[in-house]
């Protein structure tokens, strides 16, 4: 992906996009990606940077939901476990199998988890991903060795998938722009336009880089920005009903040392009625989450110290290494754009994950709600839409078999294997530049070469891009990303060309935010 030549291609006048889609997280990607495979030609625009918000702070999961099972959101639960197979089966690099063991204290818990993960198997079909069975109290031990093994009569084995969020939104961006879209980020929308009979035909739109603004005209314009999907509709009617109620989950990051390095571990029913999950990722541990209504949305939420207080007390109840405030390495807090429930005392985890699209009177088209597993499949049911708004007929989906940007049969085990096909690039750049084969701190593999990477082929274009979305060492080590940052800074300002003041201000601002994940 390149930014310069997609402004020039957004900047071309008289030029008329078929979708123009605002949000650039995991919602708005699914709608370009469904959309050019249908063949139309598509803008997408992100006020920050691909998957800056939700979409770069799940719990790394690629999941049917066994909650969502328990709570008998049958339907929901058949789409997603479709949706993850397919996922793993077009991003084979990002994501892939993960075990999961619940924990077993009780008969009647033994009897309930078996028969409810082997319903799950089924419902999966032939996209199942592995069998779920009960296993012996010593093999629970053996597989999760700092599990508390008080009254533990054994656990329960079962599977889903695991991957990494933020680099899976960035790979479906260069897939579209593979496919003919127009993916910009740090573009924001300011204003709808509208033609004379009130309907939308367009965007005003102001480059967050450079301060210049684009008129983008478009046959449909799609808001897909999750948690900021209301002030869009606002835009659209200053009197429009609050559409979301953003709920906060936080994530604290551990030493691997404290559970396992292959297992993950499932609670499903913690003190607030929630599933806490211990998962693997990226040589660490990610435990989470919370479920706690916030009034307003942010680009950037900070999580409550009752949130990290009750995930720590919750991990001490059953690992047998308790973990402290000194142990986490990076706490994150993301927002879920659940729909706002008609009764104000409606608990978020009861309100359902379903996606919604809705039209406007203006033909404005909203995606709300959904998660990450489903996320082709939200755009799918929300292209679906444009005959319906523009009386033109559109060939069928092909995006349930597109193969992701990177995708390999056979991916790297080692810690490249996230790039997949690209993973070769940075070995070339390594082998012409020796220096681009130095490590960015002494204690993780990541080196010179990815940065140059990132700015050449990713679309970074700040320092947190990169060492947020592209390598993922902000949510991993906070303290490590703010020790790589001025490494990373002089590359970048190589790269782009930048000045001493560029730098100088990319690193305080950087800073600034590192902070907000140490506790």
């Amino acid at each position: 992906m390149n930014r310069k030549e997609n402004l020039k291609k957004a900047g071309e006048k008289d030029v008329l996009w078929d979708i123009a889609v605002i949000g650039g997280g995991s919602s708005g990607l699914g709608v370009a990606l469904d959309a050019l495979s249908r063949g139309l030609k598509v803008v997408l625009l992100e006020k920050a940077d691909f998957a800056k918000g939700t979409s770069s702070r799940s719990t790394k999961l690629v999941h049917g939901g066994v909650r969502y099972l328990a709570q008998g959101d049958i339907m929901l639960v058949l789409e997603a476990l479709k949706e993850r197979g397919r996922l793993l089966k077009n991003a084979p690099h990002l994501a892939h199998d993960q075990a999961f063991i619940v924990p077993i204290y009780s008969l009647f818990d033994r009897l309930k988890y078996t028969v409810g993960l082997k319903l799950y198997d089924l419902m999966a079909g032939k996209l199942r991903i592995g069998r779920s069975s009960f296993i012996s109290k010593e093999e629970t031990m053996k597989r999760l060795p700092t599990l508390n093994n008080k009254n533990l009569k054994g656990g329960v084995v079962y599977h889903d998938g695991q991957f990494d969020d933020a680099r899976l939104a960035l790979n479906v961006a260069q897939t579209c722009d593979e496919m003919g879209g127009v993916m910009l980020n740090y573009m924001k929308v300011t204003h709808l336009n509208k033609d004379e009979s009130g309907k939308v035909n367009g965007v005003h739109v102001t480059d967050q880089l450079s301060t210049k603004a684009y008129d983008i005209q478009a046959k449909m314009v799609v808001n897909a920005t999750g948690v900021f999907a209301d002030k869009i509709l606002k835009m659209d009617n200053p009197e429009a009903r609050k559409m979301i109620q953003p709920s906060q989950g936080i994530h604290l990051v551990l030493d691997k040392s404290f559970l396992s390095d292959k297992d993950a571990l499932m609670i499903p029913e913690t003190s607030d009625g929630r599933v806490l999950f211990a998962v693997p990722w990226h040589d660490k541990l990610v435990v989470g989450t919370t479920d706690t209504l916030r009034k307003k949305p942010k680009l950037e939420p900070e999580p409550l110290e009752r949130e990290i207080d009750f995930i720590l007390k919750t991990a001490a109840e059953y690992l047998t290494k308790a973990p402290t405030r000194k142990d986490v390495l990076s706490v994150y807090a993301g927002l879920r754009p659940l729909a706002a429930p008609e009764d104000e005392n409606e608990k978020t985890k009861e309100i359902s994950r379903s996606h919604k699209v809705i039209v406007s009177e203006s033909n404005l088209v909203t995606l709300t709600g959904g998660k990450w597993t489903t996320f082709r499949r939200m755009g799918e049911d929300t292209v679906v839409y444009f005959p319906k708004i523009t009386g033109i007929s559109i060939p069928k989906s092909s995006s349930t078999s597109q193969k992701i940007h990177g995708s390999v049969s056979n991916p790297s085990t080692d810690y490249l294997g996230v790039y997949g096909a690209d993973r070769e690039k940075i070995i070339t750049l390594q082998k012409d530049n020796p220096v681009l084969k130095e490590k960015l701190h002494p204690d993780y593999p990541y080196t010179k070469a990815e940065v140059v990477l990132a700015v050449r082929d990713e679309m970074a274009m700040k320092i947190e891009d990169v060492l947020a979305r592209r390598i993922r060492i902000l949510f991993l080590d906070a303290k490590a990303a703010m020790k790589m940052a001025p490494v990373v800074t002089d590359i970048m300002a190589a790269e782009l060309g930048k000045s001493e003041e560029w730098k100088g201000k990319q690193l305080a601002s950087f800073n600034k935010l590192a902070l907000k994940y140490t506790i």
